[in-house]
C-alpha cells in the first residue's frame, strides 16, 4: 500500500509523516535519516576522488563511494518496506480476539514488522564504519560532513532499535525475541560509541584541537 513513499518530495514526505495515518512512522524516518547520513559520506568521497592530495587513497575512496551508494539505496528501499510490513500487523490487530487464528497471525505479522528496522540497524552499522574510514581518508575540507553523517547515523540506529523493541516485547516466541534483542543490543553497544568517536574527532579537528 505504501510503495510510493520514496517517490515523494522532501516536503511531501514530511507532510505525510506528520499526518494522522499509520505510515510512514518512526521506522521509515529512521531509514531515511540513515540514508542521509551515509549519503554525506558518499558526497565526501565524490569530492575527494581524483584529488592529487589523496591519490594514495583513490582505490579506497572508490570502494567507499560504491559501498555508500549500496547502503543508501538499501535504506531508502527500507522506508517503503517498513511501511508495507505494518499493514499486515494492523490487519492482525483487527482480528476479533475470539478468533482462534488471531494469535498466530499476529505473531507472524509482528515478526514481519520488526524485520525492517533490524535490517536498518545492520545497514546503519555498515554506514558508521564507512564514515569512520572516510573521516581518515576523505578530504579535510569536508570533515564536518563526515561528522554530520555520523550523528545522523547514530540517531537512525537508536531510532530503528526502538522500532524493533516495541515489537519484540509482544512476541510469544520469547526465544526469538531474546535473540533479536541481543543482536540489537550488540549493535547499539558497538556502533553508538564508534559514531560518537567519529563526531568527537571531527569536532576536535574543526575547533582547532588538532
Amino acid at each position: 500500500m505504501s510503495s510510493e513513499l520514496t517517490k515523494l518530495s522532501c516536503e511531501e514526505f514530511s507532510s505525510v509523516l506528520a499526518a494522522k495515518q499509520p505510515v510512514p512512522g518512526g521506522g521509515g524516518a529512521a531509514a531515511y535519516v540513515g540514508a542521509l547520513g551515509v549519503a554525506l559520506g558518499a558526497m565526501v568521497g565524490n569530492y575527494t576522488s581524483g584529488k592529487k592530495r589523496y591519490a594514495a587513497y583513490q582505490g579506497d575512496i572508490e570502494r567507499m563511494i560504491a559501498t555508500a551508494e549500496e547502503i543508501r539505496a538499501r535504506l531508502v528501499a527500507l522506508v517503503d518496506a517498513d511501511a508495507d510490513a505494518f499493514y499486515p500487523l494492523s490487519q492482525a490487530y483487527a482480528i476479533p480476539k475470539e478468533d482462534p487464528t488471531r494469535a498466530d497471525v499476529l505473531e507472524a505479522a509482528t515478526k514481519g514488522a520488526l524485520a525492517g528496522p533490524l535490517e536498518m540497524m545492520r545497514q546503519i552499522a555498515r554506514a558508521i564504519e564507512l564514515l569512520e574510514e572516510m573521516g581518515e581518508k576523505g578530504s579535510r575540507m569536508l570533515v564536518s560532513d563526515v561528522g554530520c553523517g555520523a550523528l545522523l547515523c547514530r540517531a537512525a540506529l537508536e531510532s530503528a532499535s526502538l522500532n524493533v523493541f516495541v515489537n519484540t516485547r509482544s512476541l510469544a516466541d520469547r526465544g526469538y525475541a531474546t535473540s533479536v534483542e541481543a543482536e540489537c543490543d550488540a549493535l547499539l553497544d558497538e556502533w553508538c560509541p564508534r559514531a560518537d568517536a567519529v563526531v568527537a574527532q571531527v569536532t576536535r579537528c574543526i575547533r582547532g584541537g588538532e
